[in-house]
């Protein structure tokens, strides 16, 4: 059975300072939950209305019913399972290999299929500037199917990062370089730009390597792609060179 002080700390995980002052966020689902009982994530409770995960200890397991799962759930269709993590402190940034930088994402649904699709294409370390969206909110960490737990995070000064990295950096814009036709390093820094401003001036002025994705529609008129497309296409493209 839930108590009134679970509900009002749960719903309040919702709220990024609420997250940050607690250091908790939570994940639903059978999915998400199971990736990150299977990471390094430190589970706090799992609520459920199922009698299920049969690994988790029965003094973390609390077993709900519909109800009251109605009231702590963050989806308007609410799964069969709410868990509350721990936030664990951020890992050094790993500088090498492929790094996706994302400047000023703010939707949750497009970062956490960037999460997967990090995931999915082997990219192991993403850094944000201190605009984008938190990870850990609900919907990045639904969005996202458990790939939180295999994508390194970092939120940082990006301006300042890139004006100091020795890696090659890469940007997409309109007017850059047909990416189909360049020749693409395994090695580099990819920065993904706002939904609807693209990528500041600011870091813009610090890109030497401009990369366009482009159209081939007959009349020409698409002004953008969603940047969690551009990012797939763009992954693929570094990947496939």
């Amino acid at each position: 059975m839930l108590s009134k002080n679970q509900i009002k700390l749960i719903t309040s995980l919702q709220q990024k300072k609420q997250r940050f002052s607690c250091q908790l966020f939570f994940a639903e689902g059978i999915k998400g939950i199971q990736e990150l009982l299977e990471s390094n994530f430190e589970l706090v409770h799992l609520y459920t209305t199922q009698n299920d995960f049969d690994e988790v200890s029965t003094d973390k397991k609390v077993l709900i019913n519909e109800q009251e799962l109605k009231k702590i759930t963050a989806l308007a269709t609410p799964n069969t399972c709410l868990a509350v993590f721990k936030i664990p402190n951020e890992k050094k940034i790993n500088e090498s290999g492929l790094i996706l930088a994302l400047d000023a994402i703010r939707d949750p649904g497009n970062l956490g299929t960037i999460l997967r699709l990090c995931d999915w294409f082997g990219i192991r370390q993403i850094i944000c500037s201190k605009e984008t969206v938190d990870i850990y909110n609900p919907k990045v960490v639904q969005a996202s199917m458990g790939s939180l737990a295999r994508v390194n995070v970092n939120y940082i000064d990006l301006e300042n990062f890139i004006s100091q990295t020795k890696l090659p950096v890469f940007g997409t814009f309109m007017d850059g370089d047909n990416i189909y036709k360049t020749d693409l390093p395994q090695e580099g820094i990819i920065i993904m730009g706002n939904e609807g401003n693209g990528i500041s001036t600011e870091i813009e002025k610090l890109i030497k390597n401009k990369l366009a994705i482009p159209r081939f529609g007959t009349l020409q008129k698409t002004e953008s792609l969603n940047v969690a497309t551009a990012t797939a296409i763009v992954l693929s493209e570094f990947r496939r060179g």
